[in-house]
């Protein structure tokens, strides 16, 4: 969008020119109205005064582009905003739904718009996002395919009327699912329902300072109430081909527990299925990721550990399964240890084939409807964990026989510190755990399914169902995640033997609402 359209903001107006909104159990109050605690932006541009969040540039002092102040307090579904406004030249915007760009405080994603000039204030556009998605007067539907289409919701001109430029107005902005609508001074200003593929179900809120002319704009009075806990999406990645039939079933494992994942309400899967997706906007909006492929050396995060603590930092959940769980000591073992808890570690951990008995369980959201099992697998043990079990809570726990450790040491097959604590300390091992991170993300390691065919298991996939729930933020039901258990059919669709099933490499499984 040229400068003149390219921020969005919201904007609602009270009679008195302030927003009335009390501190209560749903409304919060995200800005203290002193200082920018819980606000990240450039401090060159952005500062308190007069009691109001101020971004601004002057002739000496100009943004190079679009630079945004952004809430670090989290990132909202559904909810609704409400803020008073003040601008006295150009443009600016409310961000929402947003994620970052490689560029330090520079976001995209729905915005508000707001404008000197009045042109374009109550506008929904997407900043970086497609552009204007309805102007003021229109509510506006995106479908699945195609083209948008627009119904008139009033006068562009009549509704100008209603906010006042130069002067405080109030901005209200509700969000609900795939609805949204911006309100300026109590007077609905744009609607738009987003049923396409790049809908956004949570993300960052921020303010917008554009590029271009001097400017100043003003917010005050920022009230937020989260009306529910949104859409959560899970961005499942499969590694490719790596053994036999039925063995290391990557992309036919993610498949099978994401059409599972998304029949549950508020959740949506993508499923990348060979190996890290070329599009890497399919982590927008992202409440956790699950990596199910080869590890190791080859380990596909072993060589995007920065980019990957980025998403991280923003408190996605990561959960890794099988040979995903192995990593290299060092850098990638460091950072497996702060995102997950645990990894295996060559010449530490050991991968013999058992059968694992599992009789107790501790109380946790994770272990909720399971019962005493037993499965054979290839279950890894003696991980290396954060020191002292730090935030690390173990979920499936059994005691490995001597006969898995029959043969000569090496890499993986045995070493002195794992006989040690097999055989002389009869120490139970941790095959499945989940932990927390200081930035409010969670994390797990399942070191099973080396057998495709073990998601037959009710308490083996539920184990796995309720981990992923729950790195997601998401509330484990009481007796655990209740899902279908797959047929011979569903066990053999989708095995890499059937090839590359069309070429298609991401594939969707809509939110159950």
């Amino acid at each position: 969008m040229k400068w003149m359209l390219s921020s969005l903001i919201l904007l609602t107006v009270s009679a008195t020119g302030t927003s009335q909104v009390a501190e209560s159990d749903q409304w919060k109050k995200i800005f203290d109205g002193k200082t920018l605690e819980g606000w990240d932006g450039n401090p060159e541009f952005w500062s308190v005064a007069d009691g109001a969040i101020t971004g601004q540039t002057t002739k000496e002092k100009r943004a190079k582009g679009n630079t945004f102040l952004i809430w670090r307090g989290g990132e909202p579904g559904d909810f609704e905003l409400k803020a008073d406004f003040r601008i006295s030249a150009h443009n600016s915007g409310i961000q929402y739904r947003s994620f970052e760009t490689k560029n330090k405080w520079v976001v995209g994603g729905y915005q508000a718009d707001i404008d000197f000039g009045n042109n374009w204030s109550g506008t929904n556009y997407g900043e970086k996002f497609g552009g204007v998605l309805a102007k003021r007067g229109q509510r506006a539907t995106r479908p699945k395919t195609g083209k948008r289409t627009v119904e008139k919701l009033g006068d562009p001109a009549e509704l100008a009327k209603k906010i006042k430029p130069g002067q405080w107005n109030e901005y209200h902005i509700i969000a609900k699912g795939r609805h949204m609508i911006q309100k300026i001074n109590g007077v609905v200003m744009s609607e738009v329902i987003d049923n396409s593929a790049s809908f956004r179900a949570k993300g960052l809120l921020a303010l917008q300072l554009h590029a271009g002319p001097p400017m100043k704009i003003q917010f005050r009075n920022v009230h937020l109430k989260t009306t529910s806990p949104g859409t959560k999406k899970v961005v499942f990645i499969a590694g490719r081909k790596s053994h036999g039939n039925g063995a290391h079933e990557h992309r036919a494992g993610c498949m099978l527990l994401a059409k599972r994942l998304a029949k549950l309400p508020g959740f949506q899967a993508v499923v990348a299925t060979e190996g890290w997706p070329e599009d890497e906007s399919v982590f927008d909006g992202a409440s956790a990721v699950v990596i199910y492929c080869d590890g190791g050396g080859r380990h596909m995060l072993n060589r995007r550990l920065d980019p990957f603590d980025k998403i991280m930092k923003r408190g996605v959940g990561l959960g890794t399964i099988h040979y995903g769980v192995e990593t290299t000591k060092g850098a990638a073992g460091d950072k497996f240890l702060e995102w997950q808890g645990g990894y295996f570690e060559p010449h530490w951990s050991v991968n013999p084939h058992w059968t694992a008995k599992f009789e107790k369980f501790v109380q946790h959201p994770v272990t909720r409807g399971l019962t005493p099992f037993e499965i054979n697998d290839e279950w890894y043990y003696h991980m290396r964990f954060r020191e002292g079990m730090k935030g690390v809570t173990p979920i499936l726990t059994a005691m490995p026989g001597r006969e898995t450790l029959r043969r000569k040491d090496g890499a993986h097959s045995g070493n002195p510190h794992v006989r040690a604590a097999i055989l002389e300390r009869k120490e139970q091992q941790h095959l499945a755990w989940v932990a927390t991170r200081p930035d409010g993300g969670r994390g797990f390691g399942f070191t099973g399914a080396h057998n495709h065919i073990n998601w037959q298991n009710d308490n083996f996939r539920r184990t796995a169902l309720n981990a992923i729930v729950w790195i997601s933020g998401g509330e484990v039901p009481a007796a655990g995640v209740q899902s279908a258990t797959p047929d011979a059919a569903e066990i053999d669709a989708n095995q890499d033997k059937h090839g590359d099933l069309g070429g298609r490499r991401l594939f969707p499984y809509a939110a159950n609402r």
